[in-house]
């Protein structure tokens, strides 16, 4: 994997900026939590070829602990900061945007040095600045049953009343619309995310993320009435509550289920159950309101410290790191086996990929989400999904859950 990426991005590199012409110099300090060991790969290999780039220029590398770096990026960002940071985008990134510690790249985005991130150039914007660049990213949508939906004589559909009608004829069928494993609750999330964004529209969701919105809101409240016909037509499969995400996916192979709400990380475990692509589909979740289609692809990123000492290097790694070449090469089957970010990259050759890819370049112009648990902070999250897997098992409990979470809403924030 290395050789095929040492020979991809430096080609990459020699296209996207031509070699050490920029004259780049000093010490360019990267910290990565790509700790798992395939993105150990990718970052390692990266910041290797950069350095070669840049004869004049050494560039230092620190890999932490993926999940260690959550405790750990405030001190680094605040003491002896680096030059660049991986981290989240979205609401992820807002405590150290609000705490003045990372910088605004705005300029390069407008500059046109980012060509080809205008789709995702909105998980990256607050307060109407850019504060760091994506670099890997993948899809959520509804994977289907095909060969069922054949059978059935249904097809894809494009807006939610489609939706239900699809699932009437399914459930009347004998089987039940959607898998899903509710025992993690983010499962849930998923599920809350695309109807309020289609209901209410991107804007108004991530207002809700931010606090800006009553849970008692009469439009959140529409949200959960079309939840509730789903629920109270019987399309989830029973006990969902006692499923991990996993647990579940054995009701689409076995045809109990036709559809699963989720990312596209299920396909291989889908496939190794034996599924074929002649049997699995994917489609977008259709459109509710009159709204931009907003989309769950929770996001990967780079940042450039405030403190940053190096900044002309770091803002020419960011440029390297999301040119189209590049991403090609670390998002390919060889390396992280995801998304591109950039809209002119080269996706791998697989179905589902290339489905994804198409949906969030072409048709995510409401605006990229990066679910529940990323765009709420991590305590309304947490009690946001117990609230919502109780309303898919006690849908009566609404204006009960809805009261809980305002009181958490104005104690949060």
């Amino acid at each position: 994997m290395s050789k095929i990426l040492t020979a991809s991005v430096v080609t990459a590199a020699m296209v996207a900026g031509g070699a050490s012409a920029d004259g780049l110099s000093g010490t360019l300090r990267i910290i990565s939590d790509m700790s798992n060991p395939t993105p150990r790969a990718v970052i390692t290999q990266l910041a290797e070829d950069f350095d070669a780039m840049h004869p004049d220029l050494t560039v230092e590398l620190e890999v932490i602990d993926r999940e260690g770096w959550k405790s750990q990026i405030r001190n680094a960002l605040s003491a002896n900061p680096p030059d660049v940071v991986n981290w989240y985008a979205a609401n992820r990134m807002a405590p150290y945007v609000n705490a003045g510690l990372f910088m605004d790249i705005s300029d390069m985005y407008a500059n046109g040095d980012l060509p080809g991130l205008d789709a995702v150039k909105g998980a990256l914007t607050i307060d109407g600045k850019q504060w760091g660049v994506p670099y890997s990213y993948y899809q959520w949508g509804i994977y289907y049953r095909e060969d069922i939906f054949n059978e059935l004589g249904l097809s894809e559909p494009a807006t939610f009343d489609e939706e239900i009608a699809n699932c009437e004829k399914i459930i009347a069928s004998g089987r039940k619309c959607y898998s899903i494993g509710s025992k993690f609750l983010w499962t849930a999330g998923g599920w809350f995310d695309y109807l309020n964004m289609r209901t209410n529209g991107f804007d108004f969701h991530m207002q809700l993320a931010r606090g800006e919105v009553p849970w008692t809101d009469d439009r959140v409240r529409a949200t959960f009435a079309n939840w509730r016909k789903l629920i109270d037509m019987g399309a989830y499969i029973d006990d969902h509550q006692s499923y991990n995400w996993q647990d579940a996916l054995p009701f689409v192979v076995n045809g109990e289920a036709t559809a699963y709400l989720i990312g596209n990380f299920a396909v291989p475990h889908l496939r190794s159950a034996g599924m074929t692509d002649a049997q699995l589909d994917f489609y977008q979740f259709p459109q509710i309101g009159d709204y931009p289609m907003g989309e769950d692809a929770p996001t990967d990123t780079f940042h450039i410290p405030s403190g940053a000492e190096n900044v002309e290097a770091a803002k020419a790694f960011l440029q390297f790191v999301t040119s189209a070449e590049v991403q090609t090469a670390i998002n390919g089957p060889e390396g992280l086996g995801q998304l591109p970010i950039n809209a002119n990259s080269q996706v791998a050759q697989d179905e589902f990929i290339v489905q994804g890819f198409d949906m969030l370049s072409n048709n995510a112009t409401g605006g990229i989400a990066q679910f529940f648990d990323r765009d709420f902070p991590a305590e309304m999250a947490a009690l946001g999904m117990e609230g919502l897997q109780e309303f898919m098992v006690f849908p009566d409990n609404l204006e009960d859950i809805l009261n809980r979470l305002e009181s958490s809403r104005q104690r949060i924030y």
